[in-house]
């Protein structure tokens, strides 16, 4: 009876042993996702599907995602380009997680760095194959432009190795829609993307002119989506400052991942923020 006390205890002893290690190494599993407290972090990670969410974003359409104040959800359109890396780099010092609407055909000739996109925790979304003008094509004609945009996406996301992307986020060009496309979209469960700020920076601006801007906006404003483009310049020097001051002014970020996707874990530091 005694042997199989101690036995007992001895079991519990270890259980309690192994829990503590493995909470432990799980701690330090979420610390490495973002080790530097002192970092801007994705606050939430916040699933949608079309079901719910068939068109967000107050720019285009009368609902938008239900963010807090000074929630905000980060988004660039139009790469990948030779400026998207910088874009990643800061999102990456400071932990933060975006959405890219990737143009299929430039894609193409960058297909490590649309995996690179991906394979560091930010959500591919789609945005055609050549970014055209899709309300003045047929509606065969623009239905074709962007199922080969999101094939394109999907085929360099395959066919090396990389997670299969099941996003089905879309932003059309220019914000030009039809109540055919709409529809044909909202069937086929895809999310249709609009935006409540820009930072409208396809306007010549230097990145102090657009910070001041965007920051005004979003300001006034308390919470949105924000839509930026990786491919100009002036965005991607502008966005290290961006983040700072959302830092500074106690915004928090929002990941959004569609039902299928792994999204990332808000790490400890961050996600009570």
């Amino acid at each position: 009876m005694r042997k199989a006390k101690r036995a007992a205890v001895a079991g519990v002893r270890k259980a309690a042993a192994a829990a503590v290690t493995l909470a432990v190494l799980g701690s330090a599993a979420q610390a490495a996702d973002c080790p530097r407290p002192d970092t801007l972090g994705t606050a939430r990670t916040l699933t949608i599907d079309a079901t719910k969410y068939p068109r967000i974003g107050t720019k285009s359409f009368p609902e938008t995602l239900p963010l807090e104040d000074h929630e905000v959800v980060l988004t660039f359109d139009d790469g990948p380009a030779a400026t998207t890396p910088k874009v990643l780099k800061a999102l990456a010092d400071e932990c933060v997680k975006a959405t890219f609407f990737l143009v299929g055909k430039p894609g193409l000739e960058m297909p490590a760095l649309v995996r690179r996109i991906a394979a560091e925790g930010h959500t591919v979304g789609h945005h055609t194959y050549t970014h055209a003008h899709l309300a003045h094509l047929s509606n065969a004609d623009a239905l074709a432009e962007i199922d080969r945009g999101i094939a394109a996406d999907e085929s360099m996301l395959r066919g090396h190795g990389a997670p299969l992307s099941e996003t089905k986020f879309f932003r059309f060009p220019y914000f030009e829609s039809t109540p055919a496309l709409l529809d044909n979209l909202q069937s086929r469960g895809i999310v249709v993307w609009g935006a409540d700020l820009w930072a409208s920076d396809w306007n010549p601006m230097t990145p102090e002119e657009q910070l001041k801007l965007i920051s005004d906006r979003l300001t006034a404003a308390r919470k949105g989506i924000i839509l930026f483009h990786d491919p100009r310049a002036q965005t991607a020097a502008m966005i290290p400052a961006f983040l700072r001051f959302l830092r500074e002014n106690n915004y928090r970020v929002v990941h959004v991942v569609p039902p299928a996707a792994n999204p990332a874990v808000a790490t400890g530091a961050h996600a009570t923020r």
